[in-house]
């Protein structure tokens, strides 16, 4: 097996510089504002419509990507399913620029194919960290490539910002300063995703198959993972925790600029101001408590975060005051890097190696399935009652009671569990035979 290189862990890392323009800029603090403001015919309304497409988003990654990651590890080619869902992602992120009013059905359906491949990158990307790392690495390479995901979320926010109040020249006329930001996204996502191409060596035998082929071994070892949880016992806990939590972190993402404009009156260019100051926090967080992860293990690392995220979640919805509001993000932003670093490095040590992508399409299936549940409590709240700050107190709930799951988990046997595991002959043999 090919030796861990520096150059392959910055390559691996660039990969979250790249996409992580993608969540702040379209998901999180500018298109979702636009999106809402401009291109729905009601605020409300476009508010109610990004929670669904949202969902949709959700469900399609949580159906296909189990088994898209079994089928990357089976064959060997977790660096060609990243590539296409990169291309799909860049391309479709692109075609966001012609959203304009009236266009909501439209925009919301390029969103969703842009966010699917998106979110189905990360099942392949995530694949790679135990190959590029090792077990007492985990914590700081994820938080490493976590921390340089925030840096890269704020120089493209901070670009959007200075494109949105003019400081870089692009005229405001039908919002072309706005959805500029789009193509900023498509090309800073396609440059700065090349290292991880070049310099990331694939270490798993290429087995080839035909499509149907690959399709019934996705689908058998989905299938060989269910029935072998209680093996990986511990993993399976920590997927139903994530499930709960997570979908706290996806609602916030998700509504933030929507909910600063409607419940404070920040306009855009306020809310973008106050993103760059969650990247810069949630930069210093993720790269700071990877070796906090390291060190004391990922379950307590998390079980920080949870608790500090839920306290700073309640001030944020109930307050009126704009500084409080400040306060309380800053500190979600640096709890919200070294829960998500944690979470996959945690996940990473209770999964055998032959099962790495199969075990993060289940992480994406968890994280995807509870963003079903987030926005659309979200919308239903807001529905029913007009209120973004009930809406967002519901997050709190979904903190508590993932942080009760997580305390379940027993770090150390999930460790042992995966060191044990002996895979079944599919797992080690070529498709031909096994078919």
């Amino acid at each position: 097996m090919p030796s861990i290189r520096r150059r392959e862990v910055i390559g691996w890392s660039l990969y979250d510089f790249a996409n992580s323009a993608f969540t702040t800029l379209i998901v999180t603090f500018i298109f979702s504002r636009y999106y809402a403001d401009v291109v729905a015919d009601d605020p409300l309304e476009g508010a109610v419509m990004w929670t669904r497409a949202v969902n949709i988003s959700a469900i399609t990654v949580a159906l296909i990507m189990p088994v898209l990651g079994a089928v990357a590890d089976h064959s060997g080619r977790k660096k060609l399913f990243l590539l296409i869902a990169t291309a799909q992602s860049v391309v479709f992120t692109a075609l966001l620029f012609f959203a304009g009013p009236g266009d909501a059905l439209w925009a919301g359906a390029a969103f969703i194919l842009a966010n699917v491949a998106f979110e189905g990158s990360q099942v392949f990307y995530n694949g790679f960290l135990p190959e590029i790392s090792t077990r007492e690495t985990m914590g700081r390479v994820s938080g490493l490539a976590w921390g340089l995901g925030y840096v890269g979320g704020l120089l493209a926010l901070a670009l959007g910002l200075a494109m949105y109040y003019g400081w870089i020249p692009v005229p405001d006329r039908e919002y072309l300063n706005v959805r500029a930001s789009t193509l900023l996204v498509a090309a800073w996502y396609a440059v700065f995703s090349v290292p991880v191409f070049l310099w990331v060596t694939e270490r798993a035998e290429r087995r080839r198959a035909s499509l149907r082929q690959y399709a019934v071994i996705g689908f058998r070892r989905v299938g060989d993972t269910f029935r072998h949880l209680r093996t990986f016992s511990e993993a399976a806990k920590l997927l139903l925790a994530r499930l709960i939590y997570n979908d706290g972190l996806t609602t916030i993402f998700a509504m933030a600029s929507i909910y600063m404009g409607a419940t404070l009156g920040m306009d855009l260019g306020q809310a973008m101001v106050v993103g760059v100051a969650i990247n810069v926090a949630a930069g210093i967080g993720a790269a700071t408590f990877g070796y906090v992860d390291d060190r004391i293990g990922g379950k307590r690392t998390i079980a920080i975060t949870l608790v500090v995220l839920t306290a700073a979640t309640a001030v944020g919805s109930l307050t009126s005051s704009v500084a409080v509001f400040w306060i309380a993000a800053v500190f979600i932003g640096l709890m919200v890097g070294p829960n998500q670093s944690a979470s996959r490095s945690l996940l990473a040590r209770f999964v055998p190696d032959s099962k790495q992508s199969e075990f993060f399409g289940f992480f994406a299936f968890s994280g995807k399935l509870s963003s079903v549940a987030g926005p659309f409590v979200y919308g239903l709240l807001l529905t029913a009652t007009g209120s973004h700050r009930i809406a967002m107190a519901s997050i709190i709930g979904f903190f508590t009671i993932g942080l009760v799951i997580l305390l379940t988990v027993d770090e150390a046997e999930g460790i042992r569990a995966a060191e044990r595991y002996v895979p079944p002959e599919d797992e080690t043999s070529p498709a031909e035979e096994v078919l």
